[in-house]
């Protein structure tokens, strides 16, 4: 884990990692400073990722996020199943974007660099319905 992601979490209500975890440490890692909730991404192999559910669900205030892997992976209507934020990761091109009502959020990647990508972490402010959301490049 990157100190820097660490300290930027800390703080945090809930921790969302959506996937490409690399080792079981980093979500023991996180789950000192919040509860996670994780899916499994196609680089998480081995018998410790085999705990690790493809999609999850919680809700925070009154608002339902929807965690997935890879987005294009979704086959259904989120805002119809009372989801309000899909979070995913699989490209690790942060990106914050609304279409139909649903906040659509990739975090990027916190851990090792992804191809030309920046390091970074995304993050989620909820109000009751209300949900924000930003992406914080890490150095």
């Amino acid at each position: 884990m990157r100190p820097d992601a660490l300290a930027f979490l800390r703080g945090s209500d809930e921790i969302i990692h959506a996937g490409d975890i690399g080792d079981p440490a980093i979500l023991e890692e996180l789950g000192k400073i919040a509860p996670v909730t994780a899916v499994r991404g196609n680089n998480d192999r081995g018998p410790w990722a085999k705990r690790i559910p493809h999609a999850n669900a919680l809700k925070v205030g009154n608002v339902s996020i929807y965690v997935l892997h890879d987005v294009k992976e979704l086959d259904f209507a989120p805002a119809a199943a009372g989801h309000r934020v899909v979070v995913a990761g699989h490209s690790h091109k942060p990106l914050v974007k609304e279409n139909d009502g649903v906040l659509y959020v990739n975090p990027g990647s916190a851990g090792p660099r992804r191809f030309t990508l920046p390091i970074a972490v995304g993050e989620l402010k909820i109000n009751g319905a209300s949900v924000r959301a930003r992406i914080k490049e890490l150095a």
